[in-house]
């Protein structure tokens, strides 16, 4: 975090004001009045010295304070333009119920957020987007480079709460993921696509929206989320909280190997969390191209205690000089 100004020509106001320090020293008066000849006896020399000039510091450090607020004190970090090597990538998460069952050490979809937030925080200059499908796909984050806004919409990703119809529309997911992707500038065009289960939702052909996608110069790399044969899989809301019960579980593997090899990319079967570190590897092999990165950061103003401090300052001003210990002309 940096310190700056925002409007720091008002710093300029400086040089007057040491001008208006250095005159008010050189004209000094060279005796204090005091309204009672009481006030003289009560106070030594140097105490009334200081009581007596205690108004003037005050009226010198009320000046100070609002020519550095006028500057607008603030922190932050500026934005800061460069050119960079990066990939565009779009992730498209499952988060139908199926995604829930326990056949990890935890859910699927708890295994496969991490995997993905994992893979983010690998990432330095890649723009990246992230689709979240099930009966239908929705975009959670568009294209951009900032992993924060990643990394808080996928701790928000849910699964069987009807965020989205229950389903599995990869089709759908596809087409919703490739038209984000192909108005990224770049050779590199990357969507993961990670999924649990068969298409049965959505009216578009999971093969059909590969090859469009395809045609943009998007790879898809999918990955099936979960072992073979049958998995304990949340059926119920009870008193004492969710019931399973071991269902059988399928992944159409010849699917989504299809739409891997339509597009040039791979496909890549997850049993268990640690499978999905080959796809990083891939990924990295890619040809990179040359991207123009912009980085924002909004600025917290300073001001306000400054200005609070100044008013405290002007009150404890006016209150000296109106007391019987200020100095009367």
């Amino acid at each position: 975090m940096s310190f700056s100004f925002a409007q720091p020509w008002a710093l300029l106001l400086l040089v007057p004001f040491a001008l208006y320090l250095y005159r008010q020293r050189k004209h000094a008066p060279p005796a204090l009045t005091f309204s009672r000849a009481s006030v003289v006896a009560r106070l030594s020399n140097r105490r009334a010295d200081r009581v007596a000039r205690a108004p003037d510091v005050l009226r010198a450090l009320l000046i100070l304070l609002l020519i550095i607020a006028a500057a607008g004190p603030r922190t932050g970090v500026s934005m800061i333009d460069f050119n960079a090597e990066g990939i565009g990538i779009v992730l498209a998460l499952d988060i139908s119920s199926s995604m829930l069952a326990e056949d990890f050490t935890e859910n699927r979809l708890a295994v496969a957020k991490q995997q993905v937030k994992h893979f983010v925080q690998g990432r330095e200059y890649d723009r990246i987007g992230l689709v979240a499908f099930a009966g239908e796909a929705l975009t959670q984050v568009p294209i951009t480079v900032d992993y924060d806004v990643i990394f808080q919409a996928v701790d928000q990703l849910q699964a069987g709460t009807g965020m989205l119809e229950d389903g599995t529309a990869i089709g759908t997911a596809i087409a919703t993921a490739a038209n984000r992707l192909r108005r990224v500038p770049g050779e590199s065009k990357v969507m993961i696509l990670m999924t649990d289960g068969e298409n049965n939702r959505g009216e578009i052909d999971p093969l059909t929206a590969a090859r469009a996608a395809a045609a943009f110069g998007i790879r898809i790399y999918t990955i099936g989320i979960g072992t073979e044969g049958v998995a304990p899989i949340p059926v119920a809301s009870g008193p004492f909280g969710l019931q399973y019960a071991n269902l059988p579980v399928h992944i159409d593997d010849e699917l989504l190997e299809d739409i891997a090899v339509t597009t040039g990319g791979r496909y890549f079967r997850a049993t268990t969390p640690s499978a999905l570190d080959s796809v990083y590897a891939q990924i990295d092999r890619l040809e990179k191209s040359d991207v123009q990165v912009s980085r924002y950061q909004q600025y917290t103003p300073r001001y306000l205690p400054i200005l609070l401090l100044a008013i405290l300052v002007l009150v404890t001003e006016a209150s000296l000089r109106a007391s019987r210990w200020g100095r009367v002309p």
